[in-house]
């Protein structure tokens, strides 16, 4: 893997803290879908200035308002992998909170015009990023398009097509593994994440938001407790996440089983077919 390190490529400063995750479903495959310099194809030197101008248009986007680059990484046409806001990160490429935190976002140096295809350098570089990810960042199995699951173009045609190949490498050696199983098309969307992990803490939590998620539990067959959604964040919740935790990883969607419910769980009550 060609790994070009954020100081390696002269990124400036992140104007946010970052929200920190554990792991995420797996990868989604991003272009960039505006023009991208022919020029960059016959001069690797010119990529390190591309991926800065990636970040300051982003840093520089009123609607968007992020904080940083919006993507996890960024492959150039030679099969360097740019880290952006790397491992363990939440980006802000994916289109909302859940799906940000569900998702790392890798993004090929395509466009509209200039360099409208992917080389085999770049999807060999877009195969080492999946594979980083998983070994190196908890990512899960699935292998998406930016598409698959928010309204846009992206990844373009090109490109989601390869997606929807397995993202194999060129040549058919070694294949990305097969996507983990997709929440059926009738489940419904989760709810916005509270903002806060929801945990046992001292003195205990409650509030609506744990109210909720427990409500969520019972729903999937899952007991809290004795005195059911009652708001409060005990020992008999936090066994009952761990067990929902588990039981997610064990059928393809990796949580961490920390008792916790951060924004991976929170969308995994929701959106994860139930198997129990």
């Amino acid at each position: 893997m060609k790994l070009v390190s954020r100081s390696a490529w002269g990124a400036a400063a992140p104007t946010g803290s970052y929200t920190r995750i554990s792991s995420t479903k797996g990868v989604k495959i991003h272009y960039e879908g505006s023009a991208v310099p022919g020029s960059l194809a016959g001069d690797h030197g010119r990529c390190a200035g591309h991926v800065r101008d990636i970040q300051r248009a982003h840093l520089n986007d009123p609607k968007e308002d992020w904080i940083d680059i919006a993507y996890s990484f960024v492959v150039c046409p030679h099969g360097y992998v740019h880290e952006g806001r790397g491992l363990n990160v939440k980006n802000g490429a994916n289109g909302n909170p859940t799906l940000n935190a569900g998702h790392y976002a890798v993004c090929a140096m395509v466009g509209t015009s200039g360099i409208t295809s992917p080389t085999s350098e770049m999807l060999n570089g877009l195969v080492d990023a999946i594979e980083y990810c998983r070994a190196q960042g908890g990512a899960g199995g699935e292998v998406r398009g930016h598409r698959d699951g928010y309204a846009t173009t992206c990844p373009g045609e090109e490109l989601y097509a390869w997606v929807q190949r397995g993202a194999p490498r060129p040549g058919g050696s070694g294949p990305a593994p097969a996507p983990a199983p997709v929440p059926p098309s009738g489940s419904s969307s989760a709810p916005t994440f509270p903002g806060r992990v929801l945990r046992l803490a001292q003195p205990m939590m409650h509030g609506p938001d744990v109210q909720r998620a427990q409500e969520r539990l019972i729903e999937r067959t899952w007991s809290v407790g004795p005195d059911g959604a009652d708001g409060w964040y005990g020992e008999r919740t936090r066994a009952t996440v761990v067990g929902f935790q588990r039981d997610s990883s064990a059928n393809g969607w990796p949580l961490a089983d920390d008792g916790e419910i951060g924004p991976l769980t929170w969308a995994a009550l929701w959106e994860r077919p139930v198997t129990r």
